[in-house]
């Protein structure tokens, strides 16, 4: 378990984890949760105090994925990824789509696959060209990602 993690939560995600049936582990795991009720997206003001290190961004669907690879900053998430870059705060990205074929999870345990399409897979290699920005595929990626963010700071 991870400590010292604030969570935020747009307003489909606060949606999805009921749906997948997350909301228990959530509350349980006692961090801090800023959920998307705001235009303004306030908390993003917690980057110029420099309370963070690395910004987790997990999953990011290709609709965030375009807006972030763009320079869009019209959600909670996609303001994060913004201040977060303009503050040099370092990024990792798990990408829904990464690959011509994927197996994604869907409610209720199925499995779907899916084709991302051309320009859902360009937008991901052009984020990927950001300075700061890891962008990982699937769990295990991202857990050793974040591990070894955290081990640069020990």
């Amino acid at each position: 378990m991870l400590e010292n993690v604030d969570i935020f939560l747009s307003l489909a995600a606060a949606e999805i984890i009921k749906q997948y049936g997350f909301q228990a582990q959530l509350d349980a795991a006692g961090h801090k949760i800023y959920q998307d009720k705001t235009a303004s997206s306030v908390p993003v003001e917690l980057f110029y105090a420099g309370k963070y290190h690395t910004l987790v961004i997990a999953p990011a669907t290709s609709n965030t994925i375009a807006k972030m690879a763009y320079g869009f900053s019209d959600s909670l998430v996609t303001n994060l990824f913004a201040q977060a870059g303009k503050t040099r705060v370092a990024s990792i990205i798990f990408a829904c789509d990464t690959a011509p074929e994927l197996e994604s999870e869907a409610p209720r345990d199925n499995f779907v696959n899916v084709y991302p399409r051309k320009i859902d897979l360009d937008n991901v290699t052009k984020l990927a060209g950001f300075e700061a920005i890891k962008i990982v595929a699937d769990i295990n990626s991202l857990t050793d990602a974040v591990h070894t963010r955290l081990n640069e700071f020990k």
